[in-house]
């Protein structure tokens, strides 16, 4: 168990695409793997190893809901992680890759079904976490 994510660990994380786009999805609220793997268009396969590595890194937390497993952003980062990803936050803006796994977050929260966990469905706003100034 990692009592706390540095500097570095983050970097580490966040250096791969896949891993960044993960991050990014998971900024707009909690997530199962089958809404993260359907709105980057990757194997459920994929997109587990790097859930997998990213709890064990401490960059993401996860709960049962049901048969589901929800990955969620600490709800109180330290303040490098909050600093990162209200930068990716910023930076996803400009990306259409980005802006186009949003879209498609966007359609399948509005699903209703049994495939469709409440748990994960609950909108919450973006995260919003001011710059620390030095």
């Amino acid at each position: 168990m990692l009592c706390a994510v540095n500097l570095v660990r983050i970097h580490e994380c966040l250096c791969d695409r896949t891993r960044l786009r993960v991050v990014h999805l998971l900024l707009h609220g909690p997530l199962c793997v089958c809404h993260i793997q359907e709105a980057l268009g990757e194997p459920q396969a994929k997109v587990s190893r790097h859930l997998a590595y990213l709890r064990r890194s401490g960059m993401v937390k996860t709960e049962r809901c049901g048969k589901w497993m929800i990955y969620r952003l600490p709800v109180d980062p330290p303040p490098a992680l909050g600093a990162q990803l209200a930068c990716l936050q910023d930076a996803a803006a400009e990306e259409a890759v980005f802006r186009q796994d949003g879209q498609r977050l966007s359609k399948l929260r509005r699903k209703p079904g049994p495939d469709n966990p409440p748990c994960a469905r609950q909108a919450r706003p973006p995260r919003r976490r001011a710059a620390t100034r030095s």
